[in-house]
């Protein structure tokens, strides 16, 4: 493979001419760049060439009836003569290389020649394994090491290795405390110019980059290329390990982190360990206390710039991703997701003190606190303690006698949402919840589950005292008082 790489980069050209032109006669046109124009109309001759492949020497091939004009000093070939007349230049002797078309300047003339194929739009080095094609040797070589899984290129800080020198570039970024690149606007630094000039768009709003399929605009050329992963069901990235298929080489990457347990990238302030660097970012900001992404809407300000895009829906009331199954939609995708596992009854975060099982990593978080009967959320008016911080915040409610959620129906208020929601069905008269045992429909999930253990015969909450049991906790508490 590498032989042939070899071959596809190195490979040289023969070139015959015909006898009208003369081999002198066609150097003569190396002239100066500021007389390229000049010679385009002076030289109304046609320099014909052909092209004899390396194979010429055993087996003769017949010579392309196409015209093609062949560099007789580099190789390169052209299908028209005005653009090897523009690239003739760049083996005169000059002293500064000038490509009039932008007036761009260079001190060698290699870069001169990578130059010119940006104006041409050619690609002529290919890659052999997948046939994506680029304009110089070092791209393709770069490319290449993606097939070979090579990276020849390490960070001397933290022997991180990388397969293009670009990317080793942006990486020690990382390393580097300094940051000289400052925004106008907002006073944020930055250590790459490319970082400073993306960061402005979202001062100017400036979207450059439209997708084809919607016309939906990016800010981001990669914030693009991962929305087209949308519109493509294609995903051609699997997994060795667990055969899990991705759309994008970089998920499979951040995949692969979870069978290997790998943690590259630790906080300076509290040591915690990250799969990634953007979620090191992201961390990083919750011991600034900085929120940079705030809504115009409301002010309500965030750490990440996607959690900003999803909050602005709550204004917008858009919920693009919506369920196959029942065809309930949703803000967030990653609700989505979750939303998917009621159909598929998959539970994948498992408790392992009691081995119960859950639809979300948050579930079984809280869950894990009924273990360690810790309750981090204090009330500072009453001492109560909760376990979840939105606990404290609608407990607080009760002090302040705050209901903000008001029912469009009978205007009856509620301390929390969820109390609403519940309301809500008393007037539909919906019972979502049905028992598949006997057919009994309930409001609340929570009041079936209760229910089902009229069937299984548990009874889950015991007395301390008598080893009484019962099957709902506020028995349990009416059951307590006799020993008071």
């Amino acid at each position: 493979m590498e032989e042939n790489l070899s071959e596809n980069m190195h490979a040289a050209a023969k070139i015959e001419h015909s006898s009208e032109v003369s081999k002198k006669e066609c150097m003569d046109l190396l002239v100066p760049v500021g007389h390229i124009d000049a010679q385009l109309k002076e030289n109304a001759q046609d320099c014909e060439i052909s092209v004899k492949g390396l194979s010429d020497k055993g087996n003769s091939m017949k010579n392309t009836t196409e015209k093609t004009y062949i560099c007789d000093l580099c190789g390169l070939v052209y299908y028209s003569k005005q653009k090897l007349l523009i690239h003739l230049p760049v083996h005169s002797n000059q002293q500064n290389n000038v490509f009039k078309k932008c007036g761009k300047t260079f001190n060698e003339r290699k870069n001169l020649v990578r130059h010119l194929r940006i104006h041409e739009n050619e690609k002529s080095f290919i890659c052999d394994v997948c046939g994506k094609s680029f304009r110089d040797s070092k791209s393709l070589e770069s490319h290449f090491c993606t097939h070979t899984g090579v990276k020849p290129y390490a960070c001397e800080i933290c022997r991180k290795a990388f397969s293009g020198r670009g990317e080793l570039r942006n990486h020690l970024c990382i390393h580097l405390k300094e940051k000289p690149y400052t925004c106008e606007v907002c006073n944020k630094t930055f250590s790459r110019q490319p970082d400073l000039k993306i960061h402005l768009r979202i001062h100017t709003k400036e979207k450059p980059y439209a997708c084809e399929v919607c016309s939906k605009t990016f800010a981001r050329s990669s914030d693009l290329k991962s929305h087209l992963v949308a519109h493509s069901t294609e995903k051609p990235y699997a997994c060795e390990v667990c055969s899990k298929t991705f759309a994008r080489c970089g998920s499979l990457k951040s995949h692969l982190l979870t069978h290997s347990n790998e943690k590259p990238y630790a906080c300076e302030v509290c040591s915690k360990t990250f799969a990634r660097c953007g979620s090191l970012k992201c961390h990083s900001l919750t011991h600034s206390k900085e929120k940079p992404h705030a809504c115009e809407i409301c002010g309500k300000a965030f750490i990440k710039g996607n959690e900003l895009k999803v909050h602005l829906r709550v204004h917008t009331m858009e919920k693009p991703y919506g369920c196959d199954v029942c065809s309930k939609a949703f803000s967030d995708a990653r609700n989505l997701k979750t939303h998917l596992r009621i159909h598929t009854k998959e539970k994948p975060y498992v408790c392992e003190v009691c081995s119960k099982t859950f639809a979300r990593s948050n579930y079984l978080k809280f869950h894990l606190l009924t273990h360690s009967k810790e309750k981090p959320h204090a009330c500072e008016i009453c001492g109560k303690a909760l376990i979840k911080r939105s606990h404290l915040k609608a407990h607080l409610r009760i002090h302040s006698k705050e209901k903000p959620h008001a029912c469009e129906v009978c205007s009856k208020t509620f301390s929390r949402s969820d109390y609403l929601k519940f309301h809500l069905l008393t007037h539909s008269k919906e019972k979502p919840h049905a028992c598949e045992i006997c057919g009994k429909a309930f409001i609340k999930v929570y009041e079936m589950k209760v229910h089902l253990r009229v069937h299984t015969k548990e009874k889950p909450y015991g007395c301390d005292v008598c080893s009484k049991a019962f099957s709902v906790k506020r028995n349990l508490k009416r059951h307590s008082r006799v020993h008071d």
